[in-house]
């Protein structure tokens, strides 16, 4: 196994971790569960210094984790893990939008640049028209979740946040209801759309330099860590 493999490994494993912590967090109502999901999604978010060592990193992590042990026996932690659902797919929405705004060429365009081996410019019109419409497709499907997460999150009881602040929604849902849209059916949402979105691709540019859908992963894959870390620039 080359190192560029194991060093995949611990976000991979951090990234699936926490939406089965959170939404077992939810489940267990308690505020030692949700800090555990919550600490595993700030080693998430600083995996990169961590795995290299930066002394600011480790220490912000062990600062984290002490004051989410000092929480644990309150019921903040169950309210903050309201928060990162959305937060995050909000975020993504954003920047899918941002990549639209000339100068900057759409983030879907520059990926499939990429794959094809040539800057955006040179892709054949239907295919640059597709690709810049399908970046704002992943721009409202993230900015709907975003929506979703944060109406659920108010709505949802008995921790979401009207209830937490006195208030009984003029409709509810159970919390277990909202820890599942957020933490498991999110994450299905995107993967069919993904999917879906392939197929329609295959099907109205049938000659792309892929043969089939995991050639496609792979070939995403291999653009390298450099890419991906310069396209959200």
């Amino acid at each position: 196994m080359n190192s560029a493999v194991l060093r995949a490994v611990p976000p991979i494993a951090l990234a699936v971790a926490y939406p089965l912590l959170a939404h077992w967090a939810t489940h267990d109502g308690g505020g030692v569960s949700a800090a555990i999901a919550l600490l595993d999604l700030v080693a998430l978010c600083l995996i990169a210094p961590l795995m290299q060592g930066k002394a600011w990193a480790w220490a912000a992590t062990a600062g984290c984790a002490a004051g989410l042990a000092w929480l644990a026996q309150t019921h903040y932690p169950q309210m903050l893990l309201l928060a990162p659902p959305m937060l995050f797919v909000g975020f993504v929405a954003w920047m899918f939008w941002r990549s639209l705004r000339p100068p900057r060429e759409p983030l879907i365009t520059r990926i499939v640049a990429a794959m094809e081996r040539c800057e955006p410019s040179q892709l054949p019109p239907p295919l640059y028209r597709y690709s810049r419409g399908l970046t704002a497709g992943w721009a409202y499907v993230m900015a709907a979740l975003a929506l979703a997460n944060g109406v659920l999150a108010m709505i949802a009881v008995p921790d979401g946040v009207l209830a937490r602040l006195g208030h009984t929604p003029p409709v509810a849902i159970g919390q277990e209801e909202w820890s599942l849209f957020a933490n498991l059916l999110n994450y299905g949402i995107v993967g069919g759309f993904f999917v879906g979105e392939y197929a329609l691709r295959r099907w109205l540019f049938p000659h792309r330099p892929y043969r089939h859908f995991f050639d496609f992963l792979r070939q995403m894959a291999a653009l390298g860590p450099r890419f991906w870390r310069g396209l959200f620039d």
